[in-house]
């Protein structure tokens, strides 16, 4: 049987190693949350930017479908005239 100044002195350096650990826990864990913080910021400004992104390629989508059309307006008009001239 060990003596009880012993155990205690046991007792104590195993409270010592489990409060170091907490501690080394503690550490790791605020640097994780730093990383993802971190990380969410990274990708919640790559978000606004394709967000971003994606409106001005609507934009010009919808400026080419435009053109598009006026294009095929002046087109069918020039095949009219060329289809008048043809049968005069």
């Amino acid at each position: 049987m060990t003596p009880p100044a012993e155990q205690e002195a046991v007792s104590l350096e195993a409270l010592e190693e489990r409060i170091r650990q907490t501690i080394e826990l503690v550490a790791r864990l605020r640097q994780e949350k730093q990383t993802a913080l971190t990380e969410r910021d990274a990708a919640l400004r790559e978000a606004a930017q394709c967000r971003q992104r994606a409106e001005r390629l609507a934009e010009e989508l919808e400026a080419l479908r435009e053109e598009r059309r006026q294009v095929r307006a002046r087109i069918e008009r020039l095949l009219g005239q060329i289809d008048a001239l043809t049968e005069a």
